[in-house]
């Protein structure tokens, strides 16, 4: 991928490219709205702002660290759900 300097918006490519996945999950994300993305004209190429994916990222990482925390929790064994 060449140096994205200082580019305000990614293609679908490179965002898949920096995220380590094909193109199809990148458009699966926009088409069920977890990646925000614009069109550029009425059918053009989807663009991905720099920062709006760095904030999905980042709200990957939070939802993977509560998920972590939640099965490390008391109810991560099955045992424990009789106390309740």
């Amino acid at each position: 991928m060449e140096d994205l300097g200082e580019a305000r918006f990614l293609t679908v490519h490179e965002a898949a490219e920096l995220l380590r996945v094909n193109t199809g999950d990148v458009h699966k994300l926009i088409d069920t709205g977890e990646l925000a993305a614009l069109r550029v004209g009425t059918r053009g190429p989807w663009r991905i702002e720099l920062t709006v994916l760095e904030d999905f990222i980042s709200e990957q990482y939070e939802m993977a660290r509560r998920t972590v925390a939640f099965n490390a929790g008391v109810f991560a064994h099955s045992e424990n759900i009789a106390d309740f």
